[in-house]
């Protein structure tokens, strides 16, 4: 209603996805330039031409943006146990883990050979090994679910922990399916082929569109170059690079608008009522195990896509890629972006895939600083280590030097931040966005 933004009339347009015109065009705005920044779209204002962010372009970044979609689905199914049904998980790699080796096995060529024999391979195409990992996840997740409801809180944390080792176990002694712990297996590419069984050593059967191979642009981006006009142009080819991230991207977003989607049905809104008071929701009818239980299956399905989407994104991974190591990323994911939104994991998702290249960057800078001296210099030097001999709090040398590497220092920053946030704001960076939009609404009053 005009003048009236928060007043609805009805139930449908207060639990619409965009209930009003000013997400709608922040929406259209963002998704433009999610797809016309990163494929490199020039901007055109008569003979000045402008190409924003055009750093995005770029392979590296690239690829950063496709794991970045591949972790959000990952984060999405995680937040709808977690942050939708309160279940706290740590066995969200054992899932991912689970839908990679079934992707491989279903996606690979038969009769394909690894360092330490045969490998399974089924040779199916990508619209059968896809969807194939997530349901064998999701069946995996059911069956483990009536064992872990049983019990809740740190006792069900200590459950799902028990899944990462006992995955790590199944992946390094299973060679014939994972590849063993020193090579790894090779992973099925996202190219669409529509029947035949690819076989080792022999051309696919049956007509296919390659996704991510370099060429020239696809149709729909050409429609949306012509669509656009001469204000925006787009490259004529794209890099195998740019065609992950459209592809991965398109994925992502269907995920997304699923999770949002199951927030308003009644399936959300009873795992709702069970992180909140799951023996009230009982008594008012809520089946608290068969919740759950659908809870697992559906954190599993993602968790299952998302994986073999990493196996097809990385094209090999040994079995210690599902580790701890990854489960305590996604709870770090959860629980910086703001457990129980869609928003939240997504910002979540965003920031911690993101860190370790701005934390590189930052070192190298400082790095750069030190060497070439300055006034800055000394207080660079307090924070990196360049050599055996210098005590910093970063090493970025090639040998053995005082101080964490990039890697050891990604892993301190999410511990300092999980604790950070758990203390000052448990909403994450959801539940800062929420007090920034409240002070520029109520501006210019404080209250």
């Amino acid at each position: 209603m005009r003048g009236r933004p928060n007043l609805y009339v009805s139930y449908e347009d207060e639990q619409a996805i965009l209930p009003t015109w000013t997400k709608r065009v922040l929406m259209v705005v963002f998704g433009l330039a999610a797809v016309l920044i990163p494929l490199g779209a020039v901007l055109q204002f008569g003979e000045r031409t402008v190409q924003p962010l055009g750093f995005l372009a770029g392979g590296d970044w690239l690829r950063i943006l496709g794991t970045v979609a591949i972790t959000a689905i990952a984060a999405l199914g995680l937040n709808i146990l977690t942050g939708l049904c309160g279940q706290v998980s740590l066995g969200h790699a054992f899932f991912m883990g689970i839908g990679a080796y079934t992707a491989a096995v279903l996606g690979s060529p038969v009769g394909a050979a690894g360092v330490f024999g045969s490998r399974w391979g089924a040779g199916l195409p990508m619209w059968v090994w896809l969807p194939a990992a997530g349901i064998v996840a999701a069946m995996v997740g059911a069956l483990v679910a009536p064992t872990a409801v049983r019990v809740r809180g740190l006792y069900l944390a200590f459950v799902t922990l028990g899944l990462v080792f006992i995955g790590e176990w199944m992946f390094r002694t299973f060679v014939a399916v994972t590849g063993g712990s020193q090579s790894g297996r090779s992973f099925p590419p996202l190219n669409l082929r529509l029947w035949g069984i690819e076989r080792e050593g022999q051309p696919a059967t049956g007509p296919g569109l390659d996704l991510v191979g370099d060429g020239p642009s696809w149709a729909p981006i050409n429609w949306l170059d012509w669509l656009l006009g001469p204000w925006i142009n787009l490259p004529d080819t794209m890099s195998s690079e740019a065609k992950h991230y459209v592809v991965l991207g398109a994925i992502a977003v269907v995920f997304v608008l699923f999770a949002k989607n199951l927030q308003r049905t009644r399936i959300g809104r009873s795992f709702m009522a069970i992180r909140d008071r799951d023996i009230a929701a009982e008594v008012m009818g809520v089946a608290d195990a068969g919740a759950k239980t659908r809870a697992f299956a559906i954190s599993s399905f993602y968790a299952g896509v998302s994986g073999a989407l990493l196996g097809a994104f990385v094209t090999r991974l040994i079995p210690e890629s599902f580790g701890l190591d990854l489960s305590v990323q996604f709870v770090a994911i959860i629980l910086i972006g703001g457990a129980g939104t869609v928003t939240g994991a997504l910002l979540g998702t965003v920031f911690v895939v993101v860190l370790p290249r701005l934390v590189q960057d930052f070192s190298l800078w400082l790095t750069e600083t030190v060497n070439a001296g300055g006034f800055l210099a000394p207080v660079a030097d307090l924070v990196v280590s360049t050599g055996p001999g210098d005590f910093g709090l970063v090493s970025t040398s090639q040998g053995v030097t005082p101080g964490l590497n990039v890697a050891q220092l990604n892993f301190v920053l999410y511990g300092v931040l999980i604790i950070i946030f758990l203390i000052f704001e448990p909403l994450g960076l959801y539940g800062i966005w929420i007090r920034i939009r409240n002070y520029w609404k109520a501006w210019p009053f404080t209250y």
